[in-house]
Formats: structure tokens, C-alpha cells, sequence
């Protein structure tokens, strides 16, 4: 990244979580399951389901007002606003023009970016990136899902995954040179989607009474196979950034995974030779919140002072597409 570009900083974070706690024990009750199936495979205890008012939409709008606060960003100065989401309150309009409205921002560019669980990463580089150019001052970038709405209650492999919630950050440029978020690696490989997809819905499959009985509307994963992905390509883009920046991984001080299962952490560790002291985890209270994930971890870890200025943050991520990515932030 070069240095005459200007530096990028997150000058706010924000989370919204529903309030029903759903516990393994609560899962048992609806498939067939236990607290120590489910501990022992994921790490997962508890997770957050949102009610019938609380929308992607509104989950959304209520991290980034948290967000704006903690920066002290009035809504006159936010002038780009994306939302990472897999969860849209509809297909269109977009769920980031229904925030716009709901937060009373200024008619600014508003879209949302569909990469699963690496959407955070992927908003954070977009944001970052047309920020640098100049054709913006201040960003709101925001992961929310409503994952609850397309699980299917009757497959216990991936239902006990999920929870729901929302993520949200202040962007600006900055005029501390070397600070702030120092680049972004995303990618993806489409050729095998069938390993993590939701069949039914879309222009492929548009929703018929068969694909509805059929049960096609939720979510279908390869657990295996996404699991022996997730570790080696998260690992990969982890070393590669940092070698883009001339760090070793030793001199990471925090690494914030996405939070999908603690057997891909733990082995992502080991690959990474790294004490698990290293790593932000909260996949224990809230399940996989997919694009609001490390999100919710970033705020997390920075409000309970696990971050402080001229720390050396990883954030990395892996999701349906497949996609992936990886954030490296020195903080101001």
C-alpha cells in the first residue's frame, strides 16, 4: 500500500444483539441434539435469535448508531454507508438504502455486499479503499444477519451453528501516516457453491411449492469440507498479509477470527503457531453470526481494552461463495 495514500482509521464500533439467549439445552428441545454434542463439536454454548420486529434492517440500525456515537459522527457527516449481509430484509431494495432511511442519513451512496462471512472484511477494504480515493469523507460499514431465518430446524449439523446480531464502524481518513488499517487480501472460488448454499429463492430456482416443501429456502453445508478449506485458506491469506507488510506472524499482538467453530480456531492456531492468548473469541455466547461476526468481536476486544493504540490487529475470515479475507490494522 503506498504511503502517499492517506491512512484509514475506525474511529467508532458498534454491536446490536438480540435479546432472546437461545441455549444448547433449548436446541435439544427443538431437534435432536445435546448441550455436549453440540460443545464438543463447535465450541458453540448459546446464541442470540432475534424476534419478529427485530429485522436485518433494524438490527443494522442500531449497531451503527452505537458506532456513530462512539465516534462522535453526526448523520450529516457519514457519506457512503455498506451493509455485508446474506440475510436481506428483501432482495430489493437493498437492506443499506433501508438503513439510510431508518437512520435519517443525508441521500448518500448506500449499497450492501453479499460475501457471507467474509462480508465485514470485504466492506471494511471497499470503504477503506474509496475513502483513500477521496471521493468520500466518512463511512459506515455495517454486518448484520438475521441467520435464523433461513435455518431448517430439522438438520441438526447446521441449525445449532447460527445466531443473529449486527456489527457497524466509523471510517475516515486520517492524517497519522502508518496508523489505521493497512490493507485488505479478499477472494473467492465459485466453482463448487453446493458446499455451502442456500438452493432455493433466486433467479436458479426461483420459490415454488416444491422447492418449499423440499425444505430448499435454508441453508445446506458440506461441514467437512468447508471445515478443511476454512483452515488452510484462512492460514494462507493470514501469512500473506502480513508478509505484504514485512510482519511476522509472532508480532501479531491480536487475531480476531470469524467465529464459526472452535476446531477451525484451534487448528488455525496451531497452523499459525500461535498461543490461543493471541486470539479474540466469542463463539461460546453468540454461534457463527456470519458477516456480523468479527465485527462484533472487534468491538468486543476494543471496549474491554484487549486493543490499544500501536497494536497489530489481524482480522481474517472465510465463508460461503467461497469467499475469504484478511485485514491487517495497526491501531491509533
Amino acid at each position: 500500500m503506498s504511503q502517499s495514500l492517506p491512512s484509514v482509521i475506525i474511529s467508532g464500533t458498534g454491536t446490536y444483539l438480540p435479546h432472546r439467549v437461545v441455549s444448547n439445552d433449548d436446541m435439544a428441545q427443538i431437534v435432536e441434539t445435546s448441550d455436549e454434542w453440540i460443545r464438543s463439536r463447535t465450541g458453540i454454548a448459546e446464541r442470540r435469535y432475534a424476534s419478529e420486529k427485530e429485522s436485518t434492517s433494524y438490527m443494522a440500525t442500531h449497531a451503527a448508531k452505537q458506532a456513530m456515537k462512539a465516534a462522535g459522527t453526526r448523520t450529516d457527516e457519514i457519506d457512503l454507508l455498506i451493509v455485508a449481509t446474506m440475510t436481506p430484509d428483501m432482495p430489493f431494495p437493498s437492506t443499506a438504502c433501508l438503513v439510510q432511511s431508518q437512520l435519517g442519513l443525508d441521500h448518500i451512496t448506500a449499497f450492501d455486499i453479499q460475501a457471507a462471512c467474509s462480508g465485514y472484511i470485504y466492506a471494511l477494504n471497499t470503504a477503506a479503499n474509496l475513502l483513500r480515493s477521496g471521493a468520500y469523507n466518512k463511512a459506515l460499514i455495517i454486518g448484520a444477519e438475521k441467520m435464523s431465518s433461513i435455518l431448517d430446524f430439522e438438520d441438526r449439523t447446521t441449525c445449532v451453528l447460527f445466531g443473529d446480531g449486527a456489527s457497524a464502524a466509523v471510517l475516515e481518513c486520517s492524517e497519522a501516516m502508518g496508523l489505521g488499517i493497512l490493507s485488505s487480501i479478499t477472494g473467492s472460488d465459485g466453482s463448487n457453491p453446493q458446499l455451502l448454499y442456500q438452493p432455493a429463492g433466486g433467479s436458479a430456482c426461483p420459490a415454488t411449492t416444491e422447492s418449499v416443501l423440499a425444505r430448499q429456502h435454508f441453508i445446506k453445508m458440506n461441514g467437512r469440507e468447508i471445515f478443511k478449506q476454512a483452515v488452510r485458506v484462512m492460514g494462507q491469506v493470514s501469512v500473506d498479509i502480513l508478509e505484504r507488510h514485512g510482519y511476522s506472524t509472532d508480532q501479531v499482538d491480536l487475531l480476531i477470527p470469524h467465529q464459526a467453530n472452535m476446531r477451525i480456531i484451534d487448528s488455525l492456531a496451531k497452523r499459525m503457531r500461535l498461543p490461543m492468548e493471541r486470539f479474540h473469541n466469542n463463539l461460546e455466547y453468540y454461534g457463527n453470526t456470519s458477516a456480523a461476526s468479527i465485527g462484533i468481536a472487534l468491538h468486543e476486544a476494543h471496549r474491554s481494552d484487549r486493543i490499544r493504540s500501536g497494536d497489530l490487529i489481524l482480522l481474517v475470515a472465510f465463508g460461503a461463495g467461497l469467499t475469504w479475507g484478511s485485514t491487517l490494522i495497526k491501531w491509533h
